[in-house]
This record gives C-alpha cells, sequence and structure tokens, in this order.
C-alpha cells in the first residue's frame, strides 16, 4: 500500500463526495491529476498556494485507485511526481485534512510524514 496526496478546495471536495467520484481541472486541461508525496507537498503548497484558504489535503491510497498512476516530471525536472490518469473514486480517499496556512501563508503538513514510496 502506497499513499499519496491532492491539494483541492473544500468547495470542489464537497461536490466529489456527493457525485462519489473527484476530478481536477487538470484532468479535462492536461489529462491527469497532479498529486504529490508526502516529501514533495509542502513545496508544491508554498509554490502554488501560498496563503490559500479553504483547502483540504487528500490522502489517497494508491492500491484504490483503479486509474493509472505514473510517476514523471513534465517539467524536465528530476523529481518524480505521481499523476493520476483519470479520476478517482472518493473510496479511495481515505483521510481528509484540514489544510490552512500558517500566518505566514506557508503550509505545513497537517499529519507526521508518510513513508513515501515511489517506483
Amino acid at each position: 500500500m502506497s499513499r499519496i496526496l491532492h491539494i483541492t478546495d473544500k468547495r470542489q471536495w464537497r461536490a466529489a463526495q456527493k457525485s462519489g467520484t473527484y476530478s481536477a481541472d487538470s484532468l479535462s486541461n492536461q489529462g491527469f491529476i497532479h498529486c504529490s508525496t508526502s516529501g514533495q507537498v509542502i513545496a508544491v503548497a508554498n509554490f502554488l498556494f501560498k496563503g490559500q484558504k479553504d483547502l483540504v489535503l487528500l490522502e489517497i491510497d494508491t492500491d484504490l485507485v483503479e486509474a493509472k498512476i505514473r510517476y514523471e516530471n513534465l517539467e524536465g525536472g528530476t523529481k518524480l511526481f505521481p499523476h493520476v490518469y483519470g479520476p478517482i473514486k472518493v473510496t479511495a480517499v481515505v483521510n481528509v485534512y484540514e489544510f490552512s496556512p500558517g500566518p505566514d501563508g506557508e503550509f505545513e503538513l497537517p499529519f507526521a510524514p508518510l513513508t513515501d514510496s515511489e517506483p
């Protein structure tokens, strides 16, 4: 069992809970849902979401994801990020954490770091 993380806003997560599946905008725009390992997610959050409120952090069990997951870097870097090539059933999301920035606008993990397991 491996876990990956995805940052989204509370409104999108509530909609997913009603429909039974989660689909980020990037799925229709880029063909996949951007995710991170626990070692990557804070840098991603501080780069893309600094100071943003009303976010949640989804912890996803990769064994429960039916779509293809690829670890890749499409921007030429060396770090591989998990990309989910299809919608994610809400049953694959094993934990949902409130994900609010601190007073300085930066994020911290709301839990003890997970053991990252990349292929």
